[in-house]
């Protein structure tokens, strides 16, 4: 093999190498949403009406913010849900505040009778964020509130 052919073989692998790590390090820039200032709040039912559980969030993706998945669940049930069984619940009220962020709210009127079969103690907040390219994000315990009568 002459060393013309030789060197025009290393320079065109050393080119190709580059491109592809250049291709590499744009596809691994790609990031997964992120759950910021989350806030969960539960509010028993009075005489004078319902009741209330909400759980806020900023939900931050560099494509968007697509939807946000979310479950409350008493500590003692031991329920500890999957991303899979996420997929399944109800979604939050998602508002865009910038091209990357959304204020993700999910709010629950609760009635006395609901209250009354609800386990008192600690609950916990699980979250499935899905952004516009479609990556996502699960947290099984994104927030912590207390339930009582």
């Amino acid at each position: 093999m002459s060393k013309r052919i030789l060197v025009s073989s290393i320079v065109g692998a050393v080119a190709l190498g580059s491109v592809a790590a250049g291709g590499f390090a744009l596809a691994s820039a790609a990031t997964s949403p992120t759950l910021e200032n989350g806030s969960a709040r539960y509010v028993a039912p009075s005489d004078g009406g319902a009741g209330s559980f909400t759980y806020t969030v900023d939900v931050r993706d560099d494509s968007g913010v697509r939807d946000l998945k979310v479950l409350a669940w008493p500590a003692s049930s031991k329920l500890d849900p999957t991303e899979a069984e996420m997929r399944q619940v109800e979604s939050a009220t998602c508002r865009s505040s910038s091209d990357e962020t959304a204020r993700c709210t999910y709010t629950l009127k609760v009635t006395k009778r609901q209250a009354a079969d609800m386990a008192q103690g600690t609950w916990y907040v699980s979250a499935l964020a899905t952004a516009q390219d479609g990556d996502k994000a699960f947290v099984s315990r994104a927030a912590t509130f207390t339930v009582t009568h």
